[in-house]
């Protein structure tokens, strides 16, 4: 994984000298909240409805054990003894003190890690596939690229202030696990006819109070004109973005309002003004990046007899490696996902204990390397099959070794009314709910594949309008109320859920879940029909008349 360079720790350093002055005034009453507010957004903190926030960036997802060690340090001691791991592949302590958020600065500094822009209208983290480096579809590992745009996206000089925030993803394999087509710009590592590396780029994706798919718009994106055309994308979003209204601000409302092909004709333009020179990425300088990401020392002669032993004597081990276990590219190699969806639990929160009993496995495991996925989900990405029922064994005296990857309480939700001053209806409890409601292994199985996905507003942090089941809490007349919507997905056939008729109060929309998913397993043409399959064969008629009593 990347390691810091003399620049990086200078620049982190100085930053964190200059918000312990910021956050020193603001104490001593020199600086006002309106004052205060942009500095501290520029450096991850926010105010939610209780506390200050504190959002940590983890780049690509990526990190290693000291790292994962010295967050659940941060998190017993300058916290409740928990965190929160994020959409954007990120984490977030809920209730650090502002006094003391200069002195997490600089333990973070210490293990190559920081909060700048993972708030405010700048570029934030750019995201990536979780399995990026170990999937055995791959075409090329995506962090390289994704390591590139962080470098030269930080406090670049034309982007720290753009219209809204700015959000990039990228992945290396034909099936999208990183969500590109929602995202301002979405990137798909692809080979030409002749062979060469490049990208599909897409552009306009997002969620919130409009949701849309992204345009493609190129085919193939040589290599080497990746920071130049991102550049191009980015000066043109800057040049005709809205200002005058926040909630037409983002670049998928420019280019809804323009049009692809009128925007893709001023992209195309100004990136042939710039294309050629200091942006043109140099073919050896990528390959150094890329050392930063080569595979660890794995074993390709390594066996799997211990694991299928274990697999056909113990039914608890084999039904969670049925779900969390996935393909490696190396041969005896696996990648694991690691649950933060307990039964009746917090999707995404890990405690102290928690993280640092995942970084021992990591280190002992798989290489000293852990991911967050969007999906609000750990991941090793790097475990040889033979050591899976060790893994498992750690995994259980955590309780982390829920096997639901990808069932229906692999739950994303956001913090919603618990916390977050911008929410109209709870979340969480709403999760759990769900959770315990489904919670029988069996019966999770039998549903099989399906993503719910729920938002406490309609800014869809949750990421509720690409969930099979979508979830969006409204406020109405003082009371909260739930939107469901069906047939989101955030794969390669991206499509935004499509809402299904009107809300159903806190205390009926487990009920309606429930009603949708008995409906699904009704009509699918068998047993191995997913439930966006079956949805997209159906259309939602069958699901209205049995929620509503009519088509």
């Amino acid at each position: 994984m990347y390691r810091y360079d003399e620049f990086d720790q200078e620049f982190v350093d100085q930053r964190i000298a200059q918000f312990s002055d910021q956050v020193r005034r603001r104490l001593k009453g020199e600086l006002n909240e309106d004052q205060f507010k942009p500095l501290r957004l520029m450096n991850g903190v926010y105010l939610q409805l209780h506390a200050y926030m504190l959002r940590v960036c983890v780049p690509y997802g990526t990190l290693n054990s000291r790292q994962m060690r010295k967050l659940a340090h941060i998190a017993r001691t300058y916290d409740r003894g928990y965190g929160h791991f994020t959409t954007r592949q990120n984490i977030q302590f809920n209730w650090p003190k502002l006094s003391d958020v200069p002195a997490i600065l600089k333990e973070l500094a210490e293990v190559e890690m920081h909060a700048i822009q993972t708030s405010g209208n700048c570029i934030r983290n750019t995201t990536a596939d979780h399995l990026a480096g170990a999937a055995d579809d791959e075409i090329a590992d995506p962090r390289p690229y994704a390591e590139i745009i962080r470098q030269w996206s930080s406090l670049h000089p034309e982007f720290t202030f753009l219209p809204r925030k700015f959000k990039f993803a990228i992945t290396g394999a034909p099936h999208d696990r990183a969500a590109i087509q929602v995202h301002d710009i979405g990137m798909q590592i692809v080979r030409s006819e002749a062979g060469d590396l490049g990208f599909k780029v897409y552009v306009g994706g997002g969620q919130g109070r409009t949701p849309l798919v992204a345009k493609l718009v190129r085919d193939f994106l040589p290599e080497e004109d990746l920071i130049a055309y991102s550049e191009a994308i980015l000066r043109v979003y800057n040049r005709y973005g809205r200002r005058d209204n926040k909630y037409k601000a983002r670049i998928k409302i420019l280019v809804h309002e323009t049009g692809i092909d009128e925007l893709r004709g001023d992209i195309e333009a100004e990136f042939e003004k710039i294309r050629h020179g200091v942006l043109q990425l140099p073919a050896d300088e990528v390959r150094r990046i890329e050392t930063y990401f080569a595979l660890p020392p794995l074993d390709p002669a390594a066996t799997s007899a211990r694991f299928d032993a274990k697999s056909a004597g113990n039914p608890a081990f084999a039904a969670w490696a049925e779900r969390n276990v996935h393909p490696h590219k190396v041969t005896g190699h696996a990648s694991v996902t690691i649950s933060l969806k307990p039964i009746g639990g917090v999707p995404g929160d890990a405690s102290a204990e928690q993280m640092e009993a995942v970084a021992d496995i990591a280190e002992t495991f798989s290489f000293d390397e852990l991911r967050v996925s969007h999906e609000q989900n750990l991941i090793l990405p790097h475990v040889r099959l033979d050591d899976l029922d060790k893994v498992h064994d750690a995994l259980v005296a955590a309780d982390l070794a829920e096997g639901n990857a990808g069932l229906i309480t692999d739950i994303i939700a956001c913090p919603g009314l618990d916390y977050c001053a911008l929410a109209n209806a709870r979340s969480i409890p709403i999760a759990q709910e769900i959770s315990e409601r489904f919670g029988n292994a069996e019966r999770q199985r039998a549903i099989g594949d399906l993503k719910i996905k729920i938002s406490g507003c309609i800014n869809a942090c949750g990421h509720h309008h690409v969930g099979h089941i979508g979830i969006l809490g409204v406020e109405k007349k003082g009371e909260e109320l739930y939107q469901l919507t069906l047939g989101g997905s955030a794969d390669e056939t991206t499509s935004i859920g499509a809402i299904i008729g009107r809300g159903f109060a806190g205390d009926r929309i487990v009920d309606a879940v429930e009603t949708v998913v008995e409906t699904y397993l009704k009509l699918r043409a068998n047993d191995n029909e997913t439930f966006l399959a079956a949805y997209r064969r159906v259309g939602d008629a069958p699901f209205k008349e049995a929620l509503y009593g009519t088509a």
